[in-house]
């Protein structure tokens, strides 16, 4: 099984980040020195998935040009010996192909990975990956997904346990066959259920491998649905077309970043892991703790004199 594409569905509107992505696309807010994108797409590098279909939408070039080459930048860090600064982009750019995809309406996630149909080859199998779930770990996400794909030849998607209060808000797996303490089959995948109604605390996060059977799936849901494309239904049609579909409890730390305070929450994760921000954030947050010159104090209202 010889996975070589991922595809990116980087089409929304950011609308819980508003007004800052009016312009700034989410997927190019900064974690650390390096905007979340390209944490996605090294982690597919570090996979050797090295074929990345990216789906955007209306005021999202920023995604295009940060993958370009920007000759005049290289020439400026070159000369000021400072090409480290951006030696791993330029690797990937280097050994990297990048296909941009537009999704004029924002129709689910089912619709945007339906959109790469043509650059997926018949019997092909693909990654995906959500831009809003980092993962850190030692083996990335996705490689992990790659090597029981390739053990089980059949799909896979990852999952994590979350508290049974938070079942509402993802994707859960039924489980039809325990495999392993991390690995099951599933037979099907509730959307957002009822915490009454969850079959399990197993939730779907931002990383799949499919079978390009997928496709026709989603043509099925899109007959039969209506509103929104879900890639959930989608897989559980596959499922119910006798395809085999694993789940596999993903090893790493997990930062949804598609919310304000995940974010933040992010940054402050990755910085304590650090070895050079860690210290300065310990002690600024130490310093928070015992002294009060960080606490706001009503200012005084000046009157406007004119």
């Amino acid at each position: 099984m010889d996975i070589t594409k991922v595809v990116i569905p980087a089409a929304g509107r950011g609308t819980r980040f508003l007004p800052l992505t009016k312009s700034v696309p989410k997927e190019m807010l900064p974690l650390l020195e390096k905007p979340a994108i390209q944490h996605i797409i090294e982690e597919a590098f570090l996979s050797n998935v090295k074929n990345y279909i990216i789906i955007n939408s209306r005021g999202k070039t920023a995604l295009e040009d940060y993958f370009d080459d920007n000759i005049d930048l290289s020439l400026f860090l070159k000369e000021n010996n400072k090409e480290a600064l951006l030696h791993t982009l330029e690797k990937i750019n280097r050994t990297s192909t990048f296909t941009y995809i537009r999704q004029a309406e924002q129709l689910g996630l089912g619709h945007a990975v339906a959109l790469a149909a043509q650059s997926i080859q018949p019997k092909e199998y693909f990654g995906v990956m959500l831009p809003d779930d980092i993962i850190e770990s030692k083996s990335p996400g996705l490689d992990q997904l790659i090597r029981i794909a390739r053990q089980e030849k059949a799909s896979v998607i990852a999952v994590q346990e979350v508290p049974i209060e938070c079942v509402s808000s993802y994707g859960i797996i039924e489980i039809k066959k325990h495999i392993t303490p991390n690995l099951f089959q599933i037979s099907h995948i509730v959307e957002k259920p009822q915490q009454k109604d969850a079959p399990s605390n197993l939730a779907v996060v931002g990383r799949y491998i499919l079978s390009q059977k997928i496709f026709t799936s989603l043509d099925h849901v899109k007959t039969y649905g209506s509103g929104e494309i879900q890639l959930t239904d989608a897989i559980t049609n596959m499922i119910q077309n006798n395809e085999k579909v694993f789940a596999y409890k993903i090893q790493g730390l997990r930062y949804d970043i598609g919310t304000p305070i995940g974010w933040i929450k992010a940054i402050i994760g990755m910085a304590l892991q650090h070895p050079y921000y860690a210290p300065h954030v310990k002690n600024f947050l130490a310093d928070i703790e015992t002294s009060n010159s960080y606490v706001y104090k009503p200012a005084k209202i000046i009157q406007n004199s004119l």
